[in-house]
């Protein structure tokens, strides 16, 4: 078997290491969405817009509402709307979204994590992108 990278093998492996660094913090709602947000924001820059939004009246801190990422043709969005998480995966062709489906968070994060390890095969960006998720 090939290899990525030096911490990446090539195939199923990465993308269940990958499912399972997104997942790591799942127990608690906001912390999940906010670590989630930071490891998509720092892995995919340019690729992921964050919407943040403050929690309180004059609060400095701003809580993580959406997150959008575009891999190809597929966007992955995620909302959180009063405690309630949504998660869709939406196929789009020059910017015309085709089909959008909502997914259970486990079916998203699969998703996301096979669609990121299946083009870190072909893109350097992908690949080291994937490399970063997976150490963080």
């Amino acid at each position: 078997m090939d290899a990525i990278g030096p911490d990446v093998p090539e195939g199923g492996a990465d993308f269940e290491s990958l499912a399972a660094s997104l997942r790591s913090s799942s127990g608690d709602l906001s912390t999940f969405v906010e670590v989630l947000a930071e490891k998509l924001e720092r892995g995919l820059p340019g690729r992921v817009r964050v919407g943040r939004r403050s929690g309180r009246f004059r609060a400095k801190a701003k809580r993580v509402e959406s997150v959008e990422c575009e891999l190809g043709e597929r966007r992955y969005l995620l909302a959180v709307s009063e405690g309630a998480l949504e998660t869709r995966r939406a196929t789009a062709v020059r910017g015309v979204v085709l089909k959008s489906e909502v997914l259970s968070l486990d079916e998203w994060l699969d998703a996301l994590a096979r669609d990121l390890a299946q083009e870190a095969q072909s893109s350097e960006q992908s690949r080291i992108a994937l490399e970063h998720l997976l150490r963080q």
